[in-house]
């Protein structure tokens, strides 16, 4: 075998310091991308913004079910809840006339 000449050693060294040099120069385009997102504030405010808006709607979603569930459950045990409503009066015009 033989060995391979200085130059050609020197151009494969060369070479790899050349794909080196690119590898590193991709890495800090990368490193600089991120700082640069989390440095643009305002975007990052919308961002936040938009997530906030969207639980927002998710939650005034739930609320609306569970007040047509409410609704649907007066309506459905009417009689009972005007019952309770009547007892609570009588209780409260009993207290009263208690104490006056």
């Amino acid at each position: 075998m033989t060995q391979p000449s200085n130059d050609e050693s020197t151009a494969a060294g060369e070479e790899d310091l050349r794909d080196h040099v690119e590898a590193t120069r991709q890495e800090l385009g990368k490193t600089v991308e991120a700082l640069a997102a989390k440095a643009d504030v305002k975007s990052r405010a919308q961002e936040k913004a938009a997530e906030v808006k969207g639980q927002a709607a998710a939650k005034a979603g739930e609320l609306k079910v569970k007040a047509a569930q409410g609704a649907r459950a007066a309506r459905d045990h009417r009689a009972l809840l005007l019952t309770a409503a009547g007892v609570v009066v009588l209780v409260w015009l009993a207290r009263r006339r208690s104490k006056g």
